[in-house]
């Protein structure tokens, strides 16, 4: 008897300390959004977006969550970040200050505003941490819902270990599949399409996902009547709960100030999808947000004052103190005395931040400032230079912007003095040595990035066998699956029917429809779907049938994929493959080639333009052994034409980055890329005839483009360029002119103006008419590149018009 009366008091202890350590945890981060706002307002932080009136139902969602679990949230689950151990006072506002280093603001070494959150799945050297032996979370984004695609891939993740053979040694990255991806999400976001598509796959797909829908009745100054039907998400995704006869959701409501319930619901959650491999919703109502929807303006403009009044009596940091007392759990005294001892924590760890934050800044400031001292001494400006030396100087919070702005302008007054050469010397050093801090990572600095992959040809037996080109894809896909068990891909048709073109026939048939899989019609969450399981080891291939639906997702692509290793200083990555098909087909939908707007939204992927099968399938088995994201745009028209089929499937391998010339010549540099390149070929054989030599240049990746500057050797020896391009005017070609212009300076090679020739300036019209008069022709080439020749040599090439 006295045993069990001692254990229960023993539990009642653990039991106390564990409440008072979550009461602590919500009281510091709230100081940290009070303290924050007024950082943002004083000036020494730009803008602020805090998760207070969300504590409470964080601290439960941390209970819950385990190692290897994975959150993809948004951004005011800081409280969430602090229970879990991976966001200390001072690291918040390192991030709120915008602090270029990794080791003060590990979330994104000052890339995103605060509030953005993440941990380190990789060292370093870019190499993959032990995923299953830490809280993972995936790095934040700004865009509303743009967080949910990816959650949906992460919970995907659990699934495939959980079920596909050959992954049994992936102990880094899952522990059997065990593990939940936990995502958070405001209630007005629920009103985006992202959020709608990722729950309706989720439950097609059954995957262990338990979303968390932060319920304060407002987006932004939006109430929720104007942003859901009902005024409540959960009611009406009532539909999506599960019964049984048919799989679904499991859908839980609780009150967010309900620090009790919410344990126990979180609980409850964790199994549900941890155990029944399900996803779960949780509807948590009744939040607050004390300070309104960011810094940038007071909630009182647009909340009424029963509305204030009764957020003031329901917040849930108040009612969780308010339960402690009612059950003696805590005195006034504990609690007052863990307040004051949190703000004062709190404080404290703001001024380290500003401190670490601001010396080197100050050390940086001095340092010029002794320098321009120096070299005013023997200028005839030296009153103008003291002058801004002194004006730096006084500068009492500078940034770095001060510091490299005074020194340029002071340069100006040196031109023609001794003392140019010294400061033009000390601003190229400081660039090389701040840049950095702000521009490193856009891809990959591992020894697995694209570059140090070496080139492998392709190899031929005696027979050279030509075969449909769709063949040579769907056999190498096949090498592939069988090399690499981590390998997956889905995508609409990819599964049962083998792809609209067949280049997965037979493959779903041979290794299952987990890893060759046919998915909804639901471009966005397809991509999300990989790059979730590229956060977690596994290397999927997510196909968008064709290149025009890729529209559907770049926004994805754009705001998430392409920014993951810079927005974390190197210390996430993705390396998805997307794979899609375009280029040369009849009409609006299904032939285009918006390369440039692809371009120039996606920098941080690889974007390869393979001319026929047998590239493509290199580019495969390049990026299967680099670790960077990269799109393949496989030639609509080419899967029926013919190629000969190499003998080393699977192991040949296309460089990226490296142009090819197909033919060469003296007279003219054509370069072109994907379908069109086969027009350009004929056009090129055909002026031969008429004595015009031109050299064919394959670009094959378009980013990167052209490392090797080949193509401006080319111009070296011809003297005269044409980019041929069925993207719109100044798409694609504009970026191509540019690369070869400015960045490979071609302009002091050529004897001629440089020429672009593109599409029309609309959509390809339908039919055979309509692709000959909407894209380049063979004759539109030929016409263009005899034009250039005859300006260039009138008497030898007559007009033709």
């Amino acid at each position: 008897m006295s045993n069990t009366k001692e254990k229960e008091a023993l539990s009642f202890e653990d039991f106390k300390k564990e409440v008072l350590n979550d009461y602590k945890i919500a009281v510091v981060s709230r100081e940290c959004s009070l303290l924050g706002r007024r950082e943002v307002l004083t000036g020494k932080a730009k803008f602020g977006i805090f998760g207070d009136g969300k504590e409470v139902p964080q601290l439960a969602l941390a209970k819950a969550f385990q190692n290897g679990d994975f959150r993809s949230g948004y951004y005011r689950d800081q409280t969430f970040m602090m229970a879990i151990g991976a966001l200390t006072i001072e690291q918040f506002f390192a991030g709120l200050y915008g602090h270029p280093n990794i080791a003060f603001d590990p979330m994104s070494a000052g890339r995103q505003m605060g509030g953005h959150f993440a941990t380190h799945s990789l060292d370093e050297n870019g190499n993959w941490k032990n995923l299953t032996q830490q809280k993972n979370s995936s790095s934040d984004i700004s865009p509303t819902a743009g967080q949910m695609p990816r959650l949906l891939g992460l919970a995907q993740a659990s699934k495939i270990y959980r079920n596909v053979t050959g992954l049994e040694s992936f102990t880094n990255f899952s522990n059997k599949g065990n593990e939940i991806a936990w995502g958070t999400i405001g209630n007005a976001s629920t009103s985006e399409g992202l959020f709608f598509e990722t729950i309706n796959a989720a439950g097609v797909l059954q995957v262990p996902m338990v979303m968390s829908v932060w319920d304060d009745e407002y987006g932004i100054s939006v109430h929720a009547k104007h942003q859901t039907t009902k005024e409540n998400i959960s009611e009406i995704l009532k539909g999506f709960q599960r019964d049984e006869a048919k799989n679904g959701y499991e859908i839980l409501r609780v009150k967010g100030w309900d620090y009790p319930n919410l344990v126990e619901t979180y609980q409850k959650a964790s199994k549900i999808a941890r155990t029944e491999h399900m996803p779960v919703l949780i509807h948590v109502q009744e939040l607050t947000q004390p300070q309104g929807h960011s810094t940038s303006g007071s909630h009182e403009r647009y909340k009424s004052k029963d509305r204030l009044t009764w957020e003031t009596e329901f917040d849930c940091i108040a009612k969780m103190k308010e339960w402690m007392l009612a059950n003696n759990i805590a005195t006034e005294e504990e609690l007052n005395e863990i307040d004051t001892v949190s703000k004062k924590e709190v404080l404290e760890g703001k001024k380290a931040a500003w401190l670490a934050y601001t010396s080197p800044i100050k050390t940086e400031q001095q340092e010029l400032v002794n320098f321009l001292n120096t070299l005013a001494t023997s200028s005839p400006n030296k009153v103008f230079i003291e002058k801004y030396s002194n004006d730096l100087a006084t500068i009492k919070e500078p940034i770095r912007k001060d510091i490299i702005t005074t020194a340029r302008r002071v340069l100006r007054l040196l031109i023609q003095e001794n003392g140019k050469n010294e400061l033009a010397t000390w601003i190229k050093k400081y660039t090389e040595k701040i840049q950095p801090k702000y521009s490193s990572h856009l891809f990959s600095n591992s020894h697995q990035n694209v570059s140090a992959i070496e080139a492998v040809l392709p190899s031929y037996d005696a027979t050279n066998e030509e075969v449909d080109a769709r063949l040579i894809i769907r056999d190498n896909f096949d090498a592939l699956f069988s090399k690499y068990p981590e390998v997956l891909i889905f995508g609409e048709d990819s599964g049962n029917i083998g792809d609209v073109n067949q280049g997965l026939e037979g493959m779903q048939e041979k290794y299952g429809d987990l890893r060759v899989a046919d998915v909804g019609i639901r471009e966005a969450t397809i991509l999300g779907q990989g790059i979730g399981m590229a956060m977690r080891g596994l290397r999927p291939i997510a196909e968008i049938q064709y290149l025009d639906y890729l529209l559907y997702a770049i926004q994805i692509m754009s705001d998430d994929l392409a920014t993951l290793q810079y927005r974390t200083n190197g210390r996430q990555k993705a390396p998805l493959i997307i794979r899609t098909r375009g280029h040369r087909l009849e009409g609006i939908w299904h032939s285009g080639s918006p390369m440039g707007m692809i371009i120039n939204a996606i920098r941080g992927i690889h974007v390869l333009v393979p001319r026929n099968m047998t590239k493509a399938a290199g580019f495969y088995n390049t990026l299967l052994e680099a670790d960077e994201p990269a799109l393949v745009i496989e030639c609509l028209n080419g899967y029926r034409l013919k190629e000969k089929m190499p003998t080393n499937l699977g192991e040949f391998k296309t460089p990226i980055g490296v142009v090819e010339i197909i033919k060469e010549g003296s007279d003219i540099t054509l370069v072109s890329y994907g379908s069109t390149l086969r027009l350009v070929e004929q056009a090129a054989n055909e002026l031969e005839a008429f004595g015009i030599s031109a050299e064919v240049i394959d670009i094959q990746s378009l980013l990167p483009f052209d490392t090797k500057h080949d193509i401006v050797k080319s111009i070296a020896k011809t003297n005269r360029l044409l980019i041929i391009d069925e993207d719109v005017p100044g798409g694609a070609s504009g970026f191509i002119l540019q690369q070869i212009i400015e960045n490979q300076k071609a302009y002091n090679y050529l004897d001629s103006e440089p020429q672009t020739l593109t599409s029309q300036p609309h959509r390809p019209a339908y039919g055979t008419d309509g692709d000959y008069f909407s894209k380049p022709s063979v004759e539109d080439i030929f016409e263009k590149v005899y034009a250039i020749m005859n300006e260039a040599n009138p008497a030898k090439f007559p007009s033709l018009y």
